[in-house]
This record gives structure tokens, C-alpha cells and sequence, in this order.
């Protein structure tokens, strides 16, 4: 348990120690235990987080809101469309000024090659801590909820075997910071981590080797894998989701063209059944359903993606509590 927490911003999982992510999850475990006992826990009494978006959300506004209420303070919605954001507020100045105003600061800016650099253009000028609810590199909270979920699920994730895979998906061309997240965290823990791609859906070289080199440390494993059913094979958990050719084109029409190729990157109940038969489906949502999976899979027994995504309060809410206190 690590109690020097205070202050700290949560940009990636890889700037924090094993040690203090594991106090993450122990805080938000408890966290859990108490909503379920419906006993209070104000431990950020009269304290106000500002959330700053330039994309839209579901489940992180409402869940960074949820939990701030929990804790006794407030969430500032920001939407960067509707202030003077929009008209030339630099970075610089937001966490100058928000800074001094709120007690810490959340913001989701995917900006393919600014998203992650605005981030920490604010987090350098603020004197609070800096929350990144999505950028164009990483996204920890959503990663903190699937460790989470997996350890409630299968119990200690070393030797256990993932599949974080591409799969087709028509809606948008998705950012690719789930699937760098899920093999920079997962490898941390010593699990036999597979990414399984396209050749045109690579993710990017440095996270690709700082997962190399995680797997190494933690006596684990990561391969990369070009056939999709490979990736199924034997596998504890599914994680497979969407996301754009990134580094092969910046045109989103022409990733989308790309991505066509591989309707068939589809998860369904053949390539679960190839699966370990107690394997669980994972996916960050939202999904294009009966696209991306099929609704057999996603309502089946064996997806975890609603304990999956309430993971996502418990664990915020012991980021925010350790870091804004």
C-alpha cells in the first residue's frame, strides 16, 4: 500500500509503479465493498474536479460525475465546443487557471498526435492533479476497470492468457489507446498477452517495445498475431474491439476503406467456443453490434462487459481519492 499518492496525475499506467497501481486496486475494491454496504465515503468533502471534453462520452462523464458525488464533491462539465476553448484558451492557461479553481482536472482530448500532448501541456502548468479520461495514445482509467475486472473474474491474472485483438467495426474509425493501454497494463502483471491485428491496424512501435520489455520484467509473454482465430485459441479472455489504421493513413475515409477488408474480424460464438471453455468476453463499449460482436457473445454468459464497465466508478473514484485529497 502506497500513501504518497497526493497530487499525482494519472496520465498512463506506465508512469505509475506496480506498487502503486496495486493500491488502485485495493482502494477501489474497498471503495466497492462500501457502495454495495451503502455506507458513506466523503473523502473528497467540498473538493471539484473539472472535466474537460473535446470528444463525447457515456460512461466516463457519467461515471467521473457519479463518483465524485459519492465522494462528497462536485464534477465541472467542460465542453471545450461551448467556451472560449474554442475561440484560443491555450493549455497553458487552462491548467493555469483551472488549476486554481479546482481541486483536480480530468480532460479527453483523442486528437490523433495532440490529444496526449495538450494533456500534458495542462498537467505542466497545473498545480493540481491531471486525469486523462481518453487521449489519442492512452486511456488508464479504462484499463484500471479491466484489471479489476479480470482479478475479480479469474483471480490472479499472472499465466493468464488475453487476446487483445482488432476486430471490424463500421461506425468510426476508434482511437488506438485501448489496445496500447491493454498490452502496456496486462504485460505488467505477467499475463501471456496476444495482440492480434491486420497488418494495417499496427499500434505504435515504442508502446509496442515498452510492452516487450514489460512481459520480460514480469515473466510473462507477448507475441503478435495476424490471423484472427489464432487469437481465440485457448485464450482466458477476449478483448476484441475496434480501432483506425492509425499509422498507416491519417485519412479516416481511407482507414474505413481499409478496415472493409476485414468484415469478417467478427466475434461470434465459433471463435468463443475456440476460446478456453470458462474464457470471458471483454470490450470497452460501445460496440458495433452484430459488427464488431454479435449479440449472442455480448449478452451471452460468458461477456463481463456491464461488471466491466461499472469497474470503471470504482476505480476513478481511488484515483481521484489518493491523488486530489
Amino acid at each position: 500500500m502506497q500513501t504518497h499518492l497526493r497530487g499525482r496525475d494519472m496520465i498512463t499506467t506506465q508512469e505509475w509503479t506496480k506498487d502503486e497501481i496495486d493500491t488502485v486496486l485495493d482502494v477501489a475494491m474497498d471503495l466497492k465493498r462500501k457502495r454495495a454496504l451503502g455506507e458513506p465515503h466523503p473523502y473528497l468533502r467540498d473538493k471539484v474536479l473539472a472535466m474537460l471534453f473535446f470528444f463525447t462520452s457515456t460512461r466516463t462523464r457519467a461515471s467521473f460525475e457519479a463518483g465524485m458525488a459519492q465522494l462528497g464533491g462536485h464534477a465541472q462539465f467542460i465542453d471545450s465546443e461551448t467556451t472560449q476553448i474554442s475561440h484560443g484558451d491555450t493549455a497553458k492557461e487552462i491548467g493555469e487557471i483551472l488549476g486554481r479553481y479546482n481541486d483536480g482536472i480530468a480532460i479527453r482530448q483523442c486528437d490523433w498526435g495532440f490529444g496526449n500532448q495538450y494533456i500534458r501541456d495542462v498537467a505542466a502548468a497545473s498545480r493540481v492533479p491531471v486525469l486523462n479520461m481518453q487521449c489519442d495514445v492512452y486511456h488508464p482509467f479504462q484499463i484500471l476497470a479491466d484489471l479489476m475486472t479480470i482479478i475479480e473474474k479469474k483471480g490472479d491474472p499472472r499465466g493468464l492468457t488475453i487476446n487483445v485483438s482488432y476486430a471490424y467495426a463500421s461506425s468510426y474509425q476508434k482511437p488506438i489507446s485501448v489496445p496500447q493501454s491493454l498490452i502496456l497494463l496486462m504485460t505488467r502483471y505477467g499475463m501471456n498477452v496476444r495482440l492480434s491485428h491486420p497488418p494495417e491496424f499496427k499500434l505504435m512501435p515504442d508502446i509496442v517495445q515498452q510492452a516487450r520489455d514489460n512481459a520480460r520484467q514480469a515473466r510473462g509473454s507477448f507475441e503478435i498475431l495476424d490471423d484472427f482465430d489464432a487469437g481465440f485459441q485457448d485464450a482466458d479472455i477476449i478483448y476484441a474491439k475496434s480501432w483506425g489504421a492509425m499509422l498507416t493513413t491519417t485519412d479516416h475515409e481511407e482507414s474505413a476503406r481499409i478496415g472493409r477488408k476485414y468484415t469478417n474480424w467478427i466475434t461470434d460464438e465459433r471463435r468463443m467456443a475456440l476460446a478456453k471453455e470458462d474464457a470471458i468476453y471483454m470490450h470497452c463499449l460501445p460496440a458495433d453490434r452484430n459488427i464488431e460482436v454479435t449479440d449472442g457473445v455480448i449478452d451471452g454468459s460468458q461477456s463481463v462487459v456491464y461488471d466491466e464497465a461499472e469497474n470503471r466508478l470504482h476505480v476513478q473514484k481511488a484515483v481521484m481519492a489518493l491523488t486530489m485529497r
